[in-house]
């Protein structure tokens, strides 16, 4: 790391040996981009300068230290304040995850196990929500598929955070099957089953950040429908959109009118379509290197829950805790910060290999 940071202590010098000639300032786009960069240095240079300045008080002191019993406790404190800037470098050198102050879209899907996957993915849906409250953050269901024992056959719902941590930073991981070991409330002969449910996170899409020409849209409306498939409403309230240039298919049924209905799909249409765009970027940035835990395989195996020894495993990192039932009352910050520790560990080691 110490060898890296005396790299981009001489760019940091360069750049601004850079922005004091006249020159560059005639070609503004240059610049800019010296500027911006000379920006997100700036912190990283100044904290490894007091690091290098109080590692050398430091020596000092324990030098002293042998004569002077004032000088070695001044070298502990010294020893302290050294192990805090080179923590603070650690995580400036981390890559920024420009998505990180987004709301997401988190989509639940029941999978294998029939009725038990659906109710696993109700259960799955109240731990985001509650988790969520814990947060602080608001939430909104934007479309769902209920089932009769009241489980859910998909769900959709919006997730707002609160500044430059956002729902993103801390949801981002959460993408993959989830899979549940239980006794379900309908087997009569006390046996355990395991099902499985799938979660898609997505960063929430502004409309800036994704273009979607209309004319790329075909927009079909229907009859919502309820539980066992029975209409709920009398007009044709549902609506699908199919982005065709991807195959994109979006419903929502969940509003009372068309236009609301439509509104909400847009927003799950455009959050898609900003994820698959970030699923290729990290896939072209990781074909030299490891995957990185907020890039894995959608369709991989990534937490078990094992409701009769109360254990939550998650299977990326090793992760193990004895307190599924605090954790499916919404406490994931436990796993969500094992999840983050590894992703940023990772990040580290990948710029390193740059």
């Amino acid at each position: 790391m110490f060898e890296r940071l005396a790299d981009l202590a001489s760019e940091h010098a360069q750049l601004e040996r850079d922005l004091a000639d006249p020159a560059i300032h005639a070609d503004q786009d240059k610049a800019r981009t010296v500027g911006r960069r000379y920006g997100e240095l700036t912190p990283i240079v100044t904290a490894y300068g007091q690091w290098l300045q109080t590692t050398a008080d430091e020596e000092a002191a324990r030098e002293l230290g042998a004569q002077d019993a004032s000088f070695a406790a001044e070298a502990e404190e010294l020893a302290k304040h050294r192990a805090e800037l080179e923590h603070r470098l650690g995580q400036l050198l981390v890559p920024k995850d420009p998505y990180d102050s987004k709301d997401v879209i988190l989509e639940v899907k029941a999978g294998e196990g029939g009725d038990e996957s659906a109710l696993f993915a109700g259960d799955l849906l109240r731990m985001y929500l509650r988790f969520a409250e814990r947060q602080h953050w608001k939430t909104e269901i934007i479309d769902s598929t209920q089932t009769g024992l009241g489980g859910y056959k998909d769900v959709t719902v919006a997730i707002k955070g609160r500044g430059a941590d956002g729902a993103w930073s801390r949801l981002k991981y959460e993408g993959g099957v989830h899979r549940v070991q239980r006794v379900p409330v309908t087997e009569s002969q006390g046996r355990i089953h395991t099902s499985a449910a799938g979660v898609l996170v997505m960063p929430e899409a502004d409309p800036v950040d994704v273009t979607v020409d209309p004319n790329d849209l075909r927009v079909d409306v229907f009859r919502s429908s309820g539980p066992g498939g029975q209409s709920v409403n009398t007009t044709d309230s549902a609506v699908r959109i199919t982005h065709m240039p991807t195959g994109l298919v979006v419903s929502c049924q969940n509003e009372k009118s068309q236009l609301q209905n439509k509104e909400s799909a847009m927003r799950i249409l455009r959050a898609r379509l900003l994820a698959a765009a970030q699923e290729e970027a990290a896939a072209e940035a990781a074909a030299n290197r490891r995957s990185q835990v907020a890039d894995v395989d959608r369709s991989q195996r990534v937490r078990t829950y094992n409701f009769p020894e109360n254990r939550i495993s998650d299977h990326r990192v090793g992760f193990k805790a004895y307190n599924l039932d605090q954790v499916i009352d919404g406490d994931l910050d436990a796993v969500i910060n094992a999840l983050v520790e590894a992703d940023r560990a990772d990040k580290i080691a990948g710029s390193d290999d740059d």
